[in-house]
This record gives C-alpha cells, sequence and structure tokens, in this order.
C-alpha cells in the first residue's frame, strides 16, 4: 500500500499509532455486546480495534457531515431556498472476505450515536445484484459481483432519488442463504442523515461513451469513500477460513443455494474454495475492484491478522 501513496500524492499516510492519536476526546459509545452483534464471519476485531482506528474516523466523518451540512444550508441561504439537506453518503468498497460488511455496521452504529446525525441507514449494493434467472440467461452465474452482474441503472436511480432527497425511497434485499435477490422484500430508505452504500465494486467507473455523453457512476453520488485494503494472499486465507466456517453452518442448510458443500471433507473444501476464489474473485479483485483503490478518500490497510495497519488519507 505504501506504494499508493508514492504514485498518488494526495494521500497523507499514518501509521495505527498516529491514527489513534486522533481519537482525542471521542467517547466510546460501544459496548463488547454491541461488538459480539455486529462482527461478521471469521472477522476478528475488538473494542481496542474500534478506539485505535473507528473512533478516530467517525471523528472525522462527523466533521465532514457537520461542514457538508454547514455548507448545505449556506447555499440555502444564498439561493432563498428551503429544501430540506440530503443525506450525506458514505461509499465502502474492498474484496470479497476483506471484512466490509463488519466495518459498515461499526460505522454506522458509531455515527448514529453523534448527537447531530442520529439517522444512519446501511444498504449493500447485494440487493441491486440481477436475479439468478437472468444471470443464467445470461451465462454470467460465474460473473457474480464483477459489474456486469449488477442492475446498474436501479443503483443509479436509487442513489438518485436519496440525494434528490426524496422520502421512503425502497432498495431490494439479497438472500445469501439462496444466494439470490429477494422478490418481494425491500428496504425503505426515508432521509437518513447518512447513508452507508457497501460493495465490491461501488467505486467502480464506465468507460466514457464515444458520443461524448455523460454517464454518471455509484461514486458520483458519494460524498466520502472508503476502501478496505489487504495483502492478495490473505484475502485468499479469509476467504478459505470463512467457507470451511459457512461448510459447518450455514451450508447444512438445506435451503442453502450452498448446501452441496455441506459433505465436503476439509480438503475438498480448500481445494472448491480455492478454485473459487482463483478463477472468479481474485479476477474480479484484479481487473474491477483493486483499480478502484485510488478513488477513495480513506483506505484502510490490513494485515494478516485482519487488524488495521495503516491509514490513507486523501488531502484535501
Amino acid at each position: 500500500m505504501e506504494e499508493l501513496v508514492k504514485e498518488v500524492s494526495p494521500f497523507r499516510r499514518f501509521s495505527r499509532e498516529e491514527w489513534a492519536a486522533l481519537r482525542a476526546d471521542t467517547p466510546m459509545t460501544l459496548t463488547q455486546r454491541d461488538l459480539d452483534e455486529l462482527r461478521g464471519l471469521n472477522d476478528r476485531i475488538d473494542l481496542a480495534e474500534v478506539e485505535t482506528i473507528y473512533l478516530p474516523l467517525s471523528r472525522l466523518l462527523n466533521l465532514y457531515v457537520a461542514a457538508t451540512q454547514g455548507l448545505f444550508r449556506a447555499t440555502n441561504n444564498f439561493l432563498h431556498l428551503t429544501d430540506r439537506k440530503v443525506p450525506y453518503v458514505i461509499g465502502m468498497a474492498g474484496s470479497v472476505a476483506v471484512g466490509k460488511s463488519t466495518t459498515a455496521r461499526i460505522l454506522q452504529r458509531l455515527l448514529a450515536r453523534w448527537p447531530k446525525h442520529p439517522k444512519v441507514d446501511l444498504v449493500t449494493t447485494d440487493g441491486f445484484l440481477l436475479p439468478n434467472s437472468i444471470l443464467e440467461r445470461e451465462g454470467l452465474m460465474t460473473r457474480k459481483g464483477f459489474p456486469e452482474s449488477y442492475d446498474l441503472p436501479a443503483i443509479l436511480r436509487f442513489l438518485s432519488d436519496i440525494k434528490a432527497g426524496k422520502r421512503n425511497v425502497t432498495a431490494p434485499l439479497y438472500s445469501h442463504l439462496t444466494y439470490d435477490v429477494l422478490k418481494d422484500e425491500r428496504a425503505v430508505i426515508d432521509q437518513p442523515d447518512i447513508l452507508i452504500v457497501e460493495g465490491v465494486n461501488v467505486l467502480q467507473t464506465g468507460r466514457p461513451p464515444r458520443d461524448g455523453r455523460g454517464i454518471p457512476n455509484s461514486s458520483d453520488f458519494f460524498d466520502f469513500s472508503v476502501y478496505i485494503d489487504a495483502d492478495t494472499m490473505d484475502l485468499k486465507t479469509w476467504y478459505i477460513e470463512r467457507f470451511l466456517t459457512l461448510r459447518d453452518s450455514a451450508f447444512r442448510n438445506p435451503r442453502s443455494y450452498f448446501h452441496r458443500y455441506s459433505t465436503l471433507t476439509d480438503k475438498e473444501s480448500r481445494d472448491t474454495a480455492t478454485r473459487i476464489w482463483d478463477t472468479i474473485n481474485l479476477v474480479n479483485l484484479r481487473e474491477n475492484i483493486l483499480p478502484t483503490r485510488p478513488r477513495a478518500d480513506l483506505v484502510l490497510r490490513k494485515g494478516a491478522d485482519h487488524f488495521i495497519r495503516s491509514v490513507f488519507l486523501r488531502k484535501l
């Protein structure tokens, strides 16, 4: 990750200790019970990590949100408008198995406990994946999670409505048990103070059209973006570990899309997870996810033990 600072000058690097000092007097508002509830599968995080990494980040984001809200009020005064403030949108990207969901949930809980923006919602882009029936018809099941497997117009409509300040904007939901979009269930997002949008490819950009017409990207709607980073070999190890855990838990459910893996031996499970990682997730990481890292406002770099070792913040 150090090469990122050299290649992209707008980033300022902080060691773990330097970043921790930026917590200042930010109070700890999470308990061990909260953390146990928020922690994802195989994610290793403790309250010390929250104090060291996430409290300074919540303090920074609180300052950014307040500044943006102040700018919104100033603009309304200038234009003689009475528009309601629009949500502050945070995008969160990173590889499969890097711990995005846990990070997003922890930030959601911390930010909601700041007094001036108590309503913080979280949406994952899994719900915007095309249904399996369409992916199968188009031969895209092995490309699930790649940019082409998402309903991009639906994502853009959702984010556009959010940024327009509309009420009761809905987002589709996804089942990791059935590995498919839920047909009749949707989340309702009603003018939150902050919205976190989490997904592997949320910082993705498309190629400019030949006719010169502008096409929006999801990241165009973000006020701040976070990329969670880790060494590729660590990601592979974490993915295999997670696969083994799921084999002994969720995959045992007969309704699970991956129920067929529940009877695999340890060696068969490791071989299967390695094949899936090497042929699908690693390809997506290299071709689509990793190239978006320099576009983030903040990069959290994890070590092999899952704990954040360095923080890279884009200069204003």
